[in-house]
Protein backbone atom coordinates (compact mmCIF):
# COMPACT_ATOMS: atom_id res chain seq x y z
CA UNK A 1 0.00 0.00 0.00
CA UNK A 2 1.17 3.34 -0.89
CA UNK A 3 1.01 6.58 1.16
CA UNK A 4 0.11 8.84 -2.08
CA UNK A 5 -3.27 10.34 0.04
CA UNK A 6 -0.82 11.75 2.98
CA UNK A 7 1.22 14.17 0.29
CA UNK A 8 -0.18 16.35 -2.63
CA UNK A 9 1.88 19.17 -4.13
CA UNK A 10 0.07 22.12 -5.96
CA UNK A 11 3.00 23.79 -8.42
CA UNK A 12 0.39 26.05 -10.39
CA UNK A 13 -0.83 27.39 -7.20
CA UNK A 14 -0.16 31.47 -7.39
CA UNK A 15 1.02 31.14 -4.02
CA UNK A 16 2.95 28.27 -4.53
CA UNK A 17 5.21 27.42 -1.86
CA UNK A 18 2.90 29.66 1.22
CA UNK A 19 5.93 29.27 3.20
CA UNK A 20 9.57 29.82 2.82
CA UNK A 21 11.27 26.50 3.26
CA UNK A 22 14.33 24.80 2.67
CA UNK A 23 13.33 22.17 0.14
CA UNK A 24 9.93 22.77 -1.87
CA UNK A 25 10.46 19.31 -2.66
CA UNK A 26 9.03 17.98 0.25
CA UNK A 27 6.30 20.90 0.78
CA UNK A 28 3.24 19.46 1.14
CA UNK A 29 0.29 21.49 -0.19
CA UNK A 30 -2.73 18.13 1.58
CA UNK A 31 -3.79 20.74 3.95
CA UNK A 32 -3.60 24.12 2.37
CA UNK A 33 -5.33 25.22 5.25
CA UNK A 34 -4.56 23.74 8.99
CA UNK A 35 -7.44 21.96 10.59
CA UNK A 36 -5.79 22.82 13.71
CA UNK A 37 -6.44 26.15 13.54
CA UNK A 38 -9.07 26.14 15.89
CA UNK A 39 -6.56 24.26 18.59
CA UNK A 40 -4.82 27.34 20.98
CA UNK A 41 -2.16 24.81 21.84
CA UNK A 42 -1.39 23.16 18.64
CA UNK A 43 1.87 21.86 18.90
CA UNK A 44 2.75 24.41 15.88
CA UNK A 45 4.64 27.65 16.56
CA UNK A 46 1.74 30.32 15.59
CA UNK A 47 1.10 33.31 17.82
CA UNK A 48 -1.44 35.25 18.74
CA UNK A 49 -1.69 38.98 16.88
CA UNK A 50 -4.55 40.82 18.34
CA UNK A 51 -6.84 38.37 18.86
CA UNK A 52 -5.73 36.50 15.84
CA UNK A 53 -4.07 33.37 15.38
CA UNK A 54 -1.33 33.52 13.28
CA UNK A 55 0.50 30.85 11.19
CA UNK A 56 2.22 32.11 9.14
CA UNK A 57 6.02 30.61 10.91
CA UNK A 58 4.35 27.58 10.76
CA UNK A 59 5.25 24.47 8.64
CA UNK A 60 4.48 21.63 10.22
CA UNK A 61 1.10 20.82 8.38
CA UNK A 62 3.10 21.36 4.71
CA UNK A 63 5.99 19.10 6.39
CA UNK A 64 6.71 15.59 4.86
CA UNK A 65 4.81 13.92 8.23
CA UNK A 66 2.24 16.48 8.27
CA UNK A 67 -0.58 14.53 7.54
CA UNK A 68 0.78 12.20 10.22
CA UNK A 69 1.33 14.91 12.56
CA UNK A 70 -2.14 16.39 12.15
CA UNK A 71 -4.32 13.00 12.23
CA UNK A 72 -2.82 12.09 15.28
CA UNK A 73 -3.27 15.23 16.93
CA UNK A 74 -7.07 15.45 16.16
CA UNK A 75 -7.67 11.72 17.31
CA UNK A 76 -5.77 13.49 20.69
CA UNK A 77 -7.65 15.96 21.15
CA UNK A 78 -11.08 13.82 20.47
CA UNK A 79 -9.81 11.24 22.90
CA UNK A 80 -9.39 14.16 25.52
CA UNK A 81 -12.83 15.29 24.64
CA UNK A 82 -14.23 11.93 25.37
CA UNK A 83 -13.09 11.66 28.70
Amino acid sequence: MTNNYKFFKHKDCEYYPCHKVKNDEKFNCLFCYCPLYFLEQCGGNGKFVDGIKDCSACTIPHSENGYDYVVNKIKEVNQTKRK
